[in-house]
Parts: structure tokens; sequence; C-alpha cells
């Protein structure tokens, strides 16, 4: 049900997010960032796709970190009589992570763990949870910016590993990734190292149900962008003249999700005082998730200092931890 303008005024506007949407919706063609899909329903959904049986790349990882963590630290070369940092960029619920810092801990490895969020709320949450599961660990919640928390610890002695996890880095556009991880690996150190989890490329009939399950929740999920926009801005988009279309490339390896009009349409969105207009079949792009290999993540690393090191999968290769070290 749409939200009309005169309720606008009884909450806080997120002028950046209304800005994107002013932007992205009088681009050709239109657009939407992915960074905009967690409201209090987004997150919710969310959780929920993570535990469908199509959405292979939660439990993929999971997989590595739980049956590998031995390997995983031996891989890493740490010296349990030298102190270093443990660096989390996005830790969520640290349901994946717990499996590799179990271990460090029950091992007397010498070390403190700084996951990094935007959300004070999701790290409280988890600094609480993790005080019950682990607690012989030493956590220092770090909040704020990535690279802004990183640029703090660029001038620290002690070594430091980051876990960069869950194929965040296949939101971004190549080129955006490129530029993000040369401005991770400018903030490290000679020899310190990231941890990065990839989804992998492979056939269009595992990666496309993923994002188009058949109980529909990552259809809710993309629709209710509009929905937000909607209680935030005064919108009257009617969710039902929208359908969500995924998309997959297996020779590029890329999936995109996006929204299209059913029919030819005028919205309203009252905060930006006009309405937009959709053709019939219009897409609005709203998110991407890039599927990579070695080759296309050497591309990425290619102007930064870092190297790969090592690579671990699950048993069905759907999913790859890379270990990178910068030289």
């Amino acid at each position: 049900m749409a939200v009309h303008g005169n309720q606008t005024s009884e909450i806080t506007i997120d002028t950046a997010f209304l800005t994107h949407v002013d932007l992205g919706l009088n681009s050709s063609p239109k657009f939407l960032s992915s960074r905009y899909f967690y409201d209090e329903i987004g997150d919710k959904l969310f959780v929920k796709i993570m535990n469908l049986p199509e959405y292979y790349l939660t439990r993929a990882e999971h997989e590595i970190l739980r049956e590998q963590p031995n390997a995983i630290i031996s891989a890493l070369g740490l010296d349990k009589d030298t102190y270093f940092e443990l660096i989390e960029l996005g830790a969520g619920d640290g349901t994946k992570t717990k499996e590799l810092l179990k271990p460090l801990v029950a091992q007397d490895f010498k070390f403190d763990y700084l996951p990094i969020d935007i959300s004070q709320h999701a790290l409280d949450d988890l600094e609480e949870n993790l005080k019950k599961e682990i607690p012989n660990l030493s956590v220092k919640t770090q909040q704020g910016d990535y690279f802004g928390v990183l640029e703090s610890f660029k001038n620290s002695e002690h070594p430091k590993v980051v876990l960069f996890l869950g194929s965040n880095l296949g939101n971004m556009e190549d080129d955006e990734a490129a530029s993000f991880m040369e401005q991770l690996s400018e903030n490290l150190s000679a020899n310190d190292k990231l941890f990065l989890g990839l989804d992998c490329i492979k056939p269009s009939a595992v990666v496309l149900p993923a994002y188009n399950d058949a109980q529909g929740v990552t259809a809710a999920f993309n629709l209710n962008l509009l929905n937000r926009i909607n209680k935030e801005f005064g919108a009257e988009f009617d969710i039902w003249n929208f359908k969500h279309a995924p998309e997959y490339d297996e020779q590029s390896g890329i999936a995109k999700s996006f929204l299209v009009s059913k029919k030819t349409q005028k919205v309203w969105i009252a905060a930006l005082d006009q309405h937009i207009s959709f053709e019939e079949g219009e897409k609005i792009h709203t998110e991407i998730s890039r599927k990579y290999d070695t080759e296309i993540l050497k591309a990425i690393l290619s102007e930064t200092a870092m190297v790969i090191q090592s690579k671990f999968t699950d048993g069905k290769n759907y999913f790859a931890d890379y270990l990178l070290i910068k030289g």
C-alpha cells in the first residue's frame, strides 16, 4: 500500500539515500544500489535467504571454515609467540568466523579480534554473543567505515590478518572491486594477510535459483527496496506493477538482479516532488553478484601489492577462500 507525502515529515529523511534514488531513477538505464536493501524488513528477509535450500553461498563458505580451520591456520603462518591483530570487515553475526576463532583461542595464539562494522548495534550483539561462546577471546569492536578504521591501524607494528568473507567483493563492478582492493592493500603493511571469500563461476542451473528461490524470498527482498522508498520518501510504488528478474551470464560469471516494470506507468515520489516514468519492460538494476575464478581475481589485484598464496574450496567447488599476502 502506498504511503502518501504528508506522512514523510514524521520520519527523518535519509538524504544520502534520497539523493541516490533521485540519481538512479532519473538515469538511463535506471539503477538503485543493493546497499539500500537493508532496512529492518530487508535484514529479516536476508536472514531467510541465507537459510534457503537454493542459497548455497553461506553453506559452502561455512563448510570451508568448519572443515579446514587447522589447514587455514597453518597457511597463515602465524607464530604462537607473536601477537597479531585479526581484523574482520563486516562480521555480521560471526557464525562462520567462530569456526576460525575457536581453534585460534584453543591453541593459545596471541591476538585480538577486531570486527569492523558501520552498525554499532550489530557490533554490540556480536560482542555479547562471543563473550558467551568464546569467553577467552579478546574482542575489540571497531565502529565505522572499513578504510577509516583500517587507516587507524596503518602504523601498527603488529602483524595483521584481515578477513573479508561472504563474497562481498562480488557485489562490486570490476573497476570498483579493483579500486577497493587497491585501497585495502595500501592500508596494510608488508607480509600482512587477507583471507578473501569469493563465489566461484558455475552453471546457471546452480546460480540462478540462489537469486530466484521457489518460495519467492529473494523476490520479496528485491521488491522491498520499493516498499522502503514508499515508507521513507512518500512514494507510491505499487509493487504488484513490478517483478523481480535475475540474470546470469556463465561466460562472464556475472549475476545481476533487476526490478522490471510490468506496464507503462508514472510513480509519484513526494520527497522528490516528482513523478518517475517507466516504460513497460523497463529495468531498474539493483544488484550485481560477480562470480570469480583465479584469473579474474589476479586481474582485480593487478594494481595492488597483494599476491595469492593459497586457495581453499568446499567439496563441490562452489566457493573459494583465497589467502593473499601483501608483498
